[in-house]
């Protein structure tokens, strides 16, 4: 039995990017309007 298979590294690493953006997320709301701006309407003439 192989306790460090490659799975167990690519898990922990999924894991890691899924928690930063949680904390990032959590730390700054205000990001996300930033980055992805509120959606508008077109007026019609």
């Amino acid at each position: 039995m192989n306790l460090f298979k490659t799975d167990l590294f690519r898990n922990f690493a999924i894991g890691f990017a899924a928690g930063a953006v949680i904390v990032a997320l959590q730390a700054s709301p205000d990001i996300v309007g930033a980055v992805l701006p509120q959606a508008e309407a077109a007026v019609l003439k």
